[in-house]
């Protein structure tokens, strides 16, 4: 699935239609003295993924449980599948998934044994639209575990249990899957097979909301990234829309006759055509490089930290949707 979203200020999101899964408004957080949260505004649509990305300690573990109806909200409002989180019942918890960092298992269970006496929880929640839970071999098959089914959990490797992870956070073949750091311990090939899983969860139209230290990863993964810092969303949209937002410009560097070059230009599709029209065969290592969203993450959150971005002005600075359309 892939969608165009404005980079958001924050203004009001738009109200919420049979496509939305999530819709949190001005929602706000206070333990004791100090205010986590000071007024988040964003939405979700199904078959979605939205990658949640800010700083250690910006509130984004506290959101993931207020939406997941774990944590009680000082103030807002928050829609989840339709629902409070806060007056979830089991019918509503049955249509969620969720992947912590890690938790305590039961090393003595085999792989198939645990995750047929979880799935059966969910059968009872079978409706005509959603069969539940997922077959144990066709679920085993896509989370990698098939050559692991008859071992016990105490003998899998780092990778092997956090595809078990993953495997728990989806037996019930959930609408809405929560993704706390999901790669974590995965070699190279294994994070590659997770996010051709996670895109294969949102093509069949399961909404997944991530979040991740991996800029790589939320790049890569991402129908639209929301960064929350300062207690806010200070920016929401896809990652090109907010590399835009930060940098017009685009570098482009080549070699001439042995020699590099560089520009920097907000136009480099015409810089390119003139180079090569001038110098023909002699341009050679042509690279052309917008900001990553590594580069955008971290001057975001500087600009905050500096006070260049103040927090309560801090979601204008990169523009409103009526200004991004």
């Amino acid at each position: 699935m892939t969608t165009t979203h404005a980079v958001s200020g924050v203004e009001s999101s738009p109200p919420p239609d049979s496509d939305t899964v999530i819709d949190v408004r001005d929602l706000r957080m206070r333990y004791r003295t100090q205010e986590v949260l000071k007024g988040v505004d964003f939405t979700a649509r199904r078959g979605e993924v939205v990658v949640l990305l800010g700083p250690n300690g910006a509130g984004k573990t506290t959101t993931i449980e207020i939406l997941e109806g774990f944590r009680m909200r000082s103030a807002g409002d928050v829609t989840v599948l339709g629902t409070d989180p806060a007056r979830g019942d089991e019918r509503w918890r049955a249509r969620l998934g969720i992947v912590l960092q890690s938790w305590r298992d039961h090393g003595k269970w085999r792989v198939r044994e645990l995750l047929a006496h979880l799935g059966a929880y969910y059968a009872p929640y079978s409706t005509a639209q959603v069969q539940r839970p997922w077959d144990i071999d066709e679920l085993l098959a896509a989370v990698g575990l098939t050559e692991q089914a008859d071992k016990r959990i105490s003998t899998l490797s780092g990778g092997q249990r956090r595809r078990l992870d993953v495997a728990v956070g989806i037996v019930g073949r959930p609408e809405l899957l929560f993704l706390d750091e999901p790669t974590t311990g995965l070699d190279p090939e294994a994070r590659n097979e997770f996010h051709d899983l996670v895109r294969g969860l949102a093509n069949e139209s399961t909404t997944v909301l991530l979040t991740t230290h991996d800029l790589a990863e939320a790049e890569k993964l991402a129908d639209r990234i929301l960064i929350l810092a300062g207690g806010r969303i200070v920016a929401d949209g896809s990652a090109e829309e907010l590399s835009r937002r930060i940098s017009a410009e685009a570098t482009v560097r080549w070699t001439r006759d042995g020699q590099p070059y560089e520009e920097s230009t907000a136009e480099p599709t015409r810089f390119v055509r003139r180079l090569f029209e001038e110098y023909g065969d002699a341009i050679g290592g042509l690279e052309v490089r917008r900001a990553s969203l590594e580069d955008t993450y971290l001057t975001m959150v500087r600009e905050l930290e500096a006070g260049k971005v103040p927090g309560e002005q801090a979601a204008h600075a990169f523009g409103s949707r009526e200004e991004a359309r």
